[in-house]
């Protein structure tokens, strides 16, 4: 039978999340708002409309969103041609790929910006399949874009495992009831990620991929 092995890729794959929050930290400023990167950090992970609910609130001017996002989108589109890949995340993928796996990206990137981070990986010919935030109803931390990336090459949950470095990763992978993996080069700290749902942390994919032979993904 199949084994999939799902990741996230912001922050996971590729060393992006900073550039996400100095990004939605601009855009932010730019409309008037004053939310602190701390704040906006802990975000990154959320799709754009979870992102911006989650820092303004319910009670915010919701017809903003919209234009939130595009600034945010026009910020970050800045850096698509020199997206920086974590050590050794394409080789991590390949030989998951060469071990068997089903190798599935699960993100709520699309369209140029989800290009410019594969570009940054260069593992295209290990990657099956790819789950995006715009298939599903609701992003991480609903379980949709797992059960979505796992429908793609007719996985069970049982025989996945999904690799993440936020704690809406490893929530929406347990809600999916999958394996769940952390990773810390995302910049969330050990004791959130177990709390949330990990069984195994790792500093980035080149320690996950040195470490293989006593992981979740041996």
């Amino acid at each position: 039978m199949q084994r999939a092995a799902v990741f996230d890729v912001d922050g996971t794959l590729v060393d992006t999340n900073h550039l996400h929050v100095t990004t939605w930290w601009e855009a932010l400023r730019q409309a008037g708002h004053r939310v602190p990167m701390h704040a906006v950090h802990r975000a990154i992970g959320l799709g754009s409309d979870d992102l911006v609910a989650h820092l303004l609130g319910d009670d915010r001017d919701k017809e903003q969103d919209d234009e939130l996002s595009a600034a945010h989108k026009a910020l970050y589109g800045q850096y698509f041609d020199r997206l920086p890949a974590l050590q050794d995340a394409g080789r991590l993928l390949r030989r998951l790929d060469q071990d068997g796996w089903r190798v599935v990206l699960a993100t709520s990137a699309g369209g140029a910006e989800l290009s410019a981070l594969r570009r940054a990986i260069s593992a295209d010919d290990a990657i099956t399949a790819t789950a995006s935030a715009d298939d599903v109803a609701e992003g991480k931390p609903a379980p949709e874009p797992v059960e979505h990336a796992l429908e793609l090459v007719g996985v069970p949950a049982e025989r996945a495992v999904f690799v993440g470095d936020t704690v809406w990763d490893m929530r929406a992978g347990s809600r999916a009831g999958v394996r769940c993996v952390g990773v810390l080069c995302g910049g969330i700290p050990r004791t959130d990620l177990v709390e949330a749902g990990a069984q195994a942390i790792y500093d980035d994919p080149a320690h996950l991929l040195a470490s293989l032979a006593d992981s979740p993904l041996a």
